[in-house]
């Protein structure tokens, strides 16, 4: 498997720190998941790829509908903990080791592509929006849930972008709601839905614990928050409660579907 500097960061990373991802982490809770599938037809029997799947949790809801899911992901520590986690709930579930941007499937295999809280790590995501729409069906859907940014506002997104990469070096960057959605008419994606909820980040140690951030680039972050500017303090919701660093990032849940014959 051929990677790129940044997907090689990624893997890395992810191999290491696998361990976080599974049961407990704030990703297993997934009401933004079941609003997103407000928006698709969802049938049991669906075929159903979850990229970038991290420790499962998207694609292991899927399962529990019913769905016939295999978990991609670039880590391979990952793949074994998330297949693990499944079939401790019973759910039979496929693994594939791949990058986002070459999914090694063919034409037109998917009902369903689910990526969530993850596209922020791609190296080329619009190149992962193309291939997406290859492997779809007509008429199959995309799901994309990831931290975002409202358009026009630039201050913030640079904070935010810097913030995350100290936080975690294999980070590369968000991209406003409306790029995404460029992207995905570019690709031949219709739109079905598509908005920004906010997300609390709610305690900033564990945010650092997640990705086992390094004290100088812990320090870099802290003081990035103490200095951080009114507006963006605003937009972010930046604040204390109980003693703990809290903010409140904007998450994209978007829905698009692959136009039929």
């Amino acid at each position: 498997m051929k990677l790129d500097a940044i997907q090689a960061a990624a893997a890395a990373q992810f191999d290491k720190q696998s361990q976080n991802y599974g049961k407990g982490h704030i990703l297993e809770q997934t009401p933004d998941v079941e609003l997103a599938l407000q928006h698709i037809p969802l049938r049991a029997g669906w075929r159903a790829l979850d990229v970038a799947t991290g420790g499962g949790h998207t694609g292991l809801l899927l399962a529990a509908r019913g769905c016939e899911v295999t978990l991609g992901d670039i880590s391979a520590n990952m793949l074994e903990r998330a297949a693990k986690l499944g079939a401790e709930r019973g759910l039979r579930v496929a693994t594939r080791q791949f990058p986002a941007e070459a999914i090694p499937f063919g034409d037109g295999e998917f009902d369903l592509v689910s990526c969530r809280v993850a596209p922020h790590h791609f190296s080329d995501p619009e190149g992962f929006v193309r291939e997406v729409t290859r492997v779809l069906k007509p008429g199959g859907y995309f799901l994309l849930i990831d931290g975002s940014m409202e358009d026009g506002r630039p201050e913030a997104e640079a904070w935010l972008h810097q913030v995350e990469k100290w936080r975690d070096p294999s980070h590369h960057r968000m991209w406003t709601k409306g790029t995404w959605e460029r992207w995905c008419a570019a690709a031949g994606l219709t739109l079905v839905h598509s908005e920004l909820q906010p997300m609390k980040q709610p305690d900033l140690e564990w945010y650092f614990n997640a990705a086992a951030t390094s004290p100088g680039n812990r320090a870099k972050v802290c003081e990035a928050i103490r200095t951080v500017t009114p507006a963006v303090r605003e937009l972010m919701r930046i604040g204390k409660e109980d003693g703990k660093t809290v903010w409140w990032w904007q998450r994209l849940i978007l829905v698009a579907r692959k136009a039929m014959r």
